[in-house]
């Protein structure tokens, strides 16, 4: 099909700009561009002058409504920012059964110094998940090849917190032609917006906390391994695992580090950066761990980056964390207790908790150079979604690669099946999907 012959339609994307300007960019090839959105947060970002439709509750099933909007403007692209939502998952089974193609974007699974971009699904759904490390190796260009150094950073902590406050004080701007306000977590969109000002306004202390929390682990000089904690609302967790909070990850994994590690070893928490105090993490590590008997033991620190604490520790234990995968490359053991696109033989443990801390597992480190490598030639892209120069890197390398007739894994490893298993994150507690 010629570009100009194709119709993109967007839906949500990463708070920001990001969706608008690949909108702009496919538009120049000739292609039409498109978005539906859910509310005014959605909207505040699109580029004006380009078709927007506003989707609210009164407008009936959304799978029925998208498969009429679809037939109306002859889509033949659906673009994505994350799978696993209520309304992104519907809108891909409804794209699946009329054979559209279906373009993800998500975090990089190697960031922060990339993003990911791929066809049909991402995380637990992507086409990742069913290739074995034989056939990555095997098609890789260039056996073994060191990873590239990361590019300098993309920007800080900031913009993507600074993003979201705007992308939430929208959202509380008269909804219009969406409707009553929905969304698909379990908070209010005002419990989210008081949340992010709280987190800009604690930011500098929170540093310093970080600071001093990180530096008196380090030289106290004992063993330590780390519990890489996720956002308990991010639909990688509820989606890719058993888990629906962090609670219970928290209280899973300090039980087998209770049972089994050495006396003298530590766990450190290392909560998410964006991490907002929703779940009062920070108080129920410290209650578990006297209900444990390992008070003194356990630690929790605030977001932030972890490098300087991965050079340290001993062994790394996540849910499906992207951060494992900083581990790898150090050679760490991880275990993961998820769904992940590197849980795969060779790279993390297969050993139950309590066996991982008696005696972790470490992984083949040329494996991961190979896996690492394979991403790096197909679904990763250097840039981010949040600054300017980010947007500007990332957007030089990925829209061609959404033009392209076939996904980078076709390409790369043509014997290639992506058959995903739909799943869709769990609906919150009052019923409510958007």
């Amino acid at each position: 099909m010629a570009d100009q012959d194709r119709k993109f339609l967007f839906l949500q994307g990463p708070h920001g700009p990001f969706f608008g300007q690949v909108a702009q960019r496919l538009r120049a090839t000739g292609a039409g561009v498109a978005r539906i959105g859910f509310n005014r947060g959605d909207q505040h970002f699109w580029p004006r002058g380009l078709p927007y439709t506003a989707y609210g509750p009164q407008m009936g099933d959304f799978s029925a409504f998208l498969r009429g909007y679809i037939a109306s403007h002859a889509v033949s692209d659906l673009v994505l920012y994350g799978d696993s939502r209520p309304h992104h998952a519907a809108a891909r089974a409804v794209a699946g059964s009329l054979g559209l193609t279906v373009h993800c974007f998500e975090e990089g699974y190697l960031r922060p110094y990339w993003a990911t971009y791929e066809r049909g699904g991402v995380n637990g759904n992507s086409a990742l998940m069913q290739i074995g490390l034989p056939e990555m190796r095997a098609a890789l260009r260039v056996a073994g090849a060191h990873a590239p150094a990361a590019p300098s950073q993309w920007g800080a902590l900031w913009h993507h917190t600074w993003y979201g406050f705007r992308y939430h004080l929208n959202f509380l701007r008269p909804p219009g032609a969406h409707g009553a306000r929905k969304t698909h977590r379990s908070h209010s969109v005002l419990s989210e917006l008081r949340l992010h000002i709280r987190r800009l306004l604690w930011l500098p202390l929170a540093a310093l906390r970080r600071r001093i929390q990180t530096r008196a682990v380090l030289r106290s000089g004992a063993p330590f391994h780390l519990g890489l904690l996720q956002l308990g609302h991010d639909a990688s967790l509820r989606a890719h695992s058993d888990y629906q909070c962090m609670r219970d990850f928290v209280r899973d994994v300090m039980e087998g580090f209770a049972k089994a590690a050495p006396a003298h070893h530590q766990l450190v928490f290392k909560a998410h950066p964006l991490e907002d105090g929703r779940e009062a993490l920070r108080r129920f590590v410290r209650q578990q761990a006297r209900n444990m008997g390992v008070a003194g033991r356990v630690h929790y620190i605030m977001g932030g980056r972890i490098g300087a604490m991965l050079d340290k520790a001993r062994s790394a234990v996540t849910v499906n964390s992207t951060a494992a995968q900083q581990a790898l490359w150090r050679g760490l053991p991880v275990l993961a207790l998820g769904r992940a696109v590197y849980a795969k033989p060779g790279l993390v443990a297969d050993q139950s908790l309590t066996a991982f801390f008696a005696n972790p597992q470490k992984p083949d480190r040329d494996a991961y150079a190979d896996f690492r490598q394979f991403l790096l030639e197909t679904s990763q892209f250097s840039g981010g979604f949040y600054t300017a120069a980010g947007r500007a890197q990332l957007l030089r390398g990925v829209v061609d690669k959404i033009l392209a007739p076939a996904d980078a894994y076709a390409q790369i490893l043509p014997s290639a099946q992506h058959t995903p298993t739909l799943r869709v994150v769990s609906a919150p507690p009052n019923g409510q999907k958007m």
